[in-house]
């Protein structure tokens, strides 16, 4: 399959398959990308923030590491990774972001309200998005007081994660709509299913 592009940003939503990969690129450099997913059959089996970060015992995930649901369940095993920093730190980001993080009086409406226009066809709204795997994200923590700051994400131009499906899913991936999370500029993200 050759790439799909998802316009700066938007969102996108899609099934994949037990066993099929999806490479998510970053076709220019410094772009996040949120991923949520669902389990195909039951969808109130979703990714879980909790779940992968208790079990991995760390915060930043990279080749090797199982994604889990909330019923413990492997959804996706991340098989290449040139970055090597996401995160499952911060919720997707929302008007409500723009609003009260950036003091903008018309938001847009983020990464959430893309996700929930994508994945309406599905039944899913906002209320059901889950915590999402923020690929390419840089947040930066310091160990004493446990101060979040959002860096530019160390990824260049090119650069890719690959995800293979334990299980069927429903997908939602976003070109991220956040200023800090994207060094205040707005790019396109690249996917590919094989």
């Amino acid at each position: 399959m050759t790439a799909q592009v998802i316009p700066p940003r938007s969102g996108t939503a899609f099934v994949l398959q037990r066993g099929q990969r999806l490479t998510v690129i970053d076709p220019e450099g410094e772009q996040v990308s949120d991923m949520v997913a669902f389990a195909l059959e039951d969808q109130d089996e979703a990714i879980s923030s909790g779940r992968t970060l208790d079990y991995a015992s760390r915060l930043f995930l990279t080749a090797g590491d199982p994604l889990y649901s909330n019923r413990s369940r492997v959804m996706l095993q991340i098989e290449r990774d040139d970055v090597g920093r996401h995160d499952f730190l911060l919720t997707p980001c929302s008007a409500d972001t723009f609003r009260i993080i950036y003091g903008h009086d018309r938001p847009h409406r983020g990464c959430l309200g893309n996700l929930a226009e994508a994945l309406a066809p599905w039944g899913i709204g906002e209320d059901r998005i889950p915590v999402a795997f923020n690929i390419f994200m840089h947040v930066d923590i310091d160990g004493t007081s446990g101060a979040l700051k959002v860096l530019p994400p160390k990824s260049r131009a090119g650069d890719r994660i690959v995800f293979r499906a334990e299980t069927d899913l429903l997908i939602g991936l976003t070109a991220c709509s956040a200023e800090q999370s994207n060094n205040f500029a707005f790019k396109p993200i690249h996917y590919r299913i094989d």
